[in-house]
């Protein structure tokens, strides 16, 4: 694994608020450069719809690349593999010439649960759609994208030649090759992922002819291919540039913080809030809250995902036209529990638990905690308990943290660090490279060029080699906090329990709204 020139790494980020990317040294792990772009939704859809166009990421990516090659100092001759991270579950659609059929529709769009029933009684019920794919099948994923876009929008499916995820789409970018890699293809609720093969039953549910539109699945540690002399000549690099594998953003997440072993847990604090740990076996909640998914260094990765985090604490930033140090100031002057401010933030209907017809609720409203400083506090909190119903799930099927690290924009406060450690009850850690799915892309194009090269290394030898915390920012639980969190806790479950009936009630209202 010797390095003796310059050789350097690309680590790209395709999310759904920006794309993000790295350039990073092969020879120390160290960013030499970085960049971001920031784009938005597609706007005036149907309620729980949500739509991007892929032309998006793929201008971002030329954007934040060429940004932070120049940042990097680089020539392209160093440039000697790239690593692409996406946002799961999103469907694009291409025909046969490549081109992109309409707009993606993503991981956060809940307009699908129609077609995830009908789906999920085709194949004998609930726990018979767990027993074939190792999930259950939820409006977050994206088989019932799929079968949507057959039922409303035929001609469109008429077109589709193939399948691909949004990070699946950056690869066919960068290389013309049409493959998908097993971790992000978990996220389908197409793939059976204790064996890692499509399965049959779920495909033929959306149509028969689904399987010839799949594209080739590889696993984590071969190439995706090589840089197109066309892309190539857009970034300016070098055509046949290695592409790794690469793979949804929890996966790279994983490697990028180092969770390539049991016993480490990641928690991401961004638009949607995931939880995930590395597993030598798969784990499946016979319940479906907690995915199956496999992850990018050929393991397993068992997730928690709510759909509602920074969405929820910016929005009541903005509100109070706070900036982020303000708002942290405000929520500081408030208790912890907010004084009984309690927040259910299913505010783009939510995943874990599912709950795709939900909208935000807020109780513990009177003149004391009518203020900005409770409101800041409530969002923070709420939306971290309601990552801990997901972690508690963990715990029940044998997932038991004995650290978490923490990576996104929450990760970035100090009082939100502590709120998480204190709900989770569990010491909370950060990382020195914070943007932890491009960074995680970054080493595993590193992973696959090396074994590309000969060099038979494992995935946890670069991670134990170049992820390294920021100890000064970590955070252990209070036994105060912890106590009033608990039962915040309980008090949050059984508000999401009572309100599943007003939740739909509500949904039928708004469609019919102008």
């Amino acid at each position: 694994m010797a390095v003796s020139r310059r050789n350097l790494l690309i680590g790209i980020d395709s999310g759904t608020q920006s794309t993000k990317a790295l350039v990073v040294d092969a020879r120390n792990g160290k960013v030499l450069g970085a960049a971001s772009a920031a784009y938005g939704l597609i706007s005036n859809l149907p309620p729980g719809a949500k739509e991007q166009h892929p032309r998006d990421w793929v201008a971002a990516t030329l954007k934040t690349i060429r940004a932070a090659l120049k940042q990097a100092k680089a020539g392209a001759g160093e440039v000697v593999a790239i690593g692409v991270s996406g946002q799961q579950h999103g469907f694009v659609p291409l025909d046969k010439a490549g081109a992109v059929i309409r707009p993606a529709k993503l991981w956060c769009d809940t307009s699908t649960a129609a077609e995830c029933i009908e789906i999920t009684e085709k194949l004998g019920g609930p726990k018979k759609a767990i027993a074939a794919v190792g999930n259950a099948i939820l409006p977050g994923f994206t088989a019932s994208k799929i079968l949507w876009l057959k039922k409303h929008e035929p001609k469109n499916f008429a077109k589709l030649a193939t399948v691909l995820l949004p990070h699946d789409y950056l690869n066919f970018w960068l290389t013309g090759e049409r493959v998908m890699e097993y971790g992000d293809a978990s996220g389908t609720a197409l793939l059976d992922v204790r064996n890692r093969r499509w399965n049959t039953a779920v495909l033929r549910t959306i149509d028969t002819d689904l399987a010839g539109k799949l594209p080739r699945l590889i696993s984590s540690d071969q190439p995706a291919g090589r840089l197109s002399a066309a892309t190539a000549g857009e970034l300016g690099l070098n055509p046949g540039v290695l592409v790794s594998a690469g793979g949804g953003d929890n996966m790279m997440s994983a490697i990028g913080t180092g969770n390539t072993r049991p016993g480490i847990v990641t928690a991401s604090f961004g638009t949607s809030g995931t939880i995930y740990a590395c597993s030598d076996k798969p784990v499946v909640d016979p319940e479906g809250e907690i995915a199956a998914f496999c992850d990018s260094t050929n393991h397993w990765l068992p997730l928690l995902c709510t759909m509602n985090v920074t969405v929820a604490t910016e929005m009541v930033r903005r509100d109070f036209g706070c900036t982020h140090e303000e708002f942290e100031k405000l929520a500081t002057k408030v208790p912890p529990g907010a004084e009984g401010l309690l927040l259910l933030p299913y505010l783009e209907g939510e995943r874990t638990p599912n709950v795709p017809n939900g909208t935000g609720a807020m109780i513990g409203i009177n003149p004391k905690t009518f203020q900005a400083k409770h409101y800041c506090r409530a969002a923070m909190e709420g939306v971290t308990l309601g990552m801990n119903y997901g972690l508690r799930r963990l715990a029940k099927l044998g997932v038991k943290a004995k650290q978490i690290r923490v990576t996104g924009g929450g990760a970035k406060s100090k009082l939100w660090r502590q709120i998480m450690a204190d709900v989770f009850n569990a010491e909370v850690a950060t990382l020195k490279v914070g943007e932890g799915a491009a960074y995680g892309a970054a080493l595993q194009a590193l992973w696959c060029w090396s074994l590309q090269r000969g060099d038979k290394v494992r995935i946890e030898e670069i991670t134990d080699t170049f992820v390294t915390l920021n100890c000064p920012q970590t955070a252990t639980p209070k036994r105060e906090a912890v106590a009033a969190y608990c039962e915040l806790q309980e008090l949050q479950d059984d508000l999401s329990k009572s309100l599943r009936g007003v939740f739909a009630k509500h949904r039928k209202f708004m469609v019919r709204q102008p």
